[in-house]
C-alpha cells in the first residue's frame, strides 16, 4: 500500500518530529486527529484487504515507520491499540502476528458461558451438533441488523453446543450469503475448530467486535427438546451481531444458554 498519512488529510500543519520540513510543505499533515491514529486506519486498510492473513506476522516497527514516513514510536502506538483491541498479538521475540479465532486465548473471547469453577478448560472444548445450514430470505428484523435489503439470501444456521455431554447452549444464525458462498452443514461438521476461525481461514471473513444483548426468557417446546430440559427450566437469552472491518455487521446469533452449572462473565474495562 502506497499511501502515507498525510493522504488521510486536507489541511496543513507545522511539521512535527514525524514529518520534514520539506514534507509538510509539499502535502497535507494530520489537523483532526493524533499522527499514530492515521497510522492505525492504514494498519486495518491493510488487514481488511488482507495484506496479512490471520496468524501471519505483519512488518516490523521499522519497515511500518519506512513505510508511512513516521517514527517507530508513532507505529508503536498505533500497534499497541490494535493489540489492545484484539486485532493484532504481540509475542515476545518473535514480532507482530494478526490474531486468528484458531488461537486458543482467542477462541474464547466471544464465549462468555464459564463453568462454575471457573475454568473454562476443565470442560474440553465443547461438542458440537449441527442441527441444520439451509438458505433463506431475510426478513425485515434480519436485513436491518445484517444491513441489507429484506428479501435478500441469508444462510441460517442451528447448533447444539454441550459441555461434558450435556446441553448447554441452543444458537440460530443468519449469515449473509454472498461473504458465505459454498458453506454447508457438511462443512461446518467436518471443521475441527471454532466457527468464526473457519470463517476468516475459508471465507476470508474475520468478526473483529461484536455487541450483545441479554435477557432471561423460557424455552419453547422445541427448544426443550434440543436442549433436553423441560419448559420451566430458565435460560439466558443472548443476541449477539458480530462485525467485521470498518463496522460491517456479518452475524447475527441468538443462543439460549443453560446456566445451571455454568454462569456469564463479562470484563468490563
Amino acid at each position: 500500500m502506497s499511501a502515507t498519512p498525510a493522504s488521510l488529510t486536507a489541511s496543513t500543519a507545522t511539521p512535527g518530529p514525524d514529518m520534514s520540513a520539506s514534507s509538510a510543505m509539499s502535502q497535507p499533515t494530520p489537523a483532526f486527529s493524533p499522527l499514530y491514529q492515521q497510522i492505525k486506519v492504514l494498519i486495518l486498510q491493510s488487514l481488511q484487504a488482507g495484506e496479512w492473513k490471520p496468524s501471519t506476522a505483519i512488518p516490523s516497527e521499522m519497515e511500518l515507520a519506512s513505510r508511512f514516513k513516521v517514527s517507530q514510536g508513532t507505529v508503536r502506538k498505533a500497534i499497541d491499540e490494535l493489540a489492545s483491541e484484539n486485532l493484532l498479538v504481540r509475542r515476545q521475540g518473535k514480532g507482530t502476528f494478526v490474531a486468528t479465532h484458531a488461537e486458543r486465548q482467542i477462541q474464547y473471547r466471544f464465549l462468555k458461558l464459564i463453568p462454575d469453577n471457573g475454568d473454562p478448560s476443565s470442560e474440553g472444548p465443547a461438542q458440537r451438533q449441527i442441527i441444520d445450514c439451509k438458505r433463506s430470505r431475510a426478513s425485515a428484523e434480519v436485513a436491518r441488523a445484517l444491513a441489507i435489503r429484506q428479501g435478500d439470501a441469508v444462510l441460517q444456521v442451528r447448533r447444539v453446543l454441550s459441555f461434558a455431554s450435556t446441553p448447554t447452549i441452543l444458537e440460530d444464525l443468519w449469515l449473509p450469503a454472498a461473504p458465505f458462498k459454498g458453506l454447508t452443514a457438511e462443512r461446518l461438521r467436518d471443521y475441527d475448530g471454532p466457527m468464526y476461525a473457519l470463517f476468516e481461514t475459508e471465507f476470508d471473513v474475520r468478526m473483529v467486535r461484536a455487541e450483545e444483548k441479554i435477557r432471561a426468557v423460557l424455552p419453547d417446546t422445541e427448544q426443550c427438546t434440543l436442549l433436553k430440559i423441560s419448559p420451566q427450566s430458565p435460560l439466558l437469552s443472548v443476541e449477539r451481531t458480530a462485525y467485521t472491518y470498518n463496522d460491517v455487521p456479518m452475524e447475527i446469533r441468538r443462543g439460549l444458554y443453560l446456566t445451571n452449572k455454568h454462569y456469564y462473565r463479562n470484563a468490563l474495562n
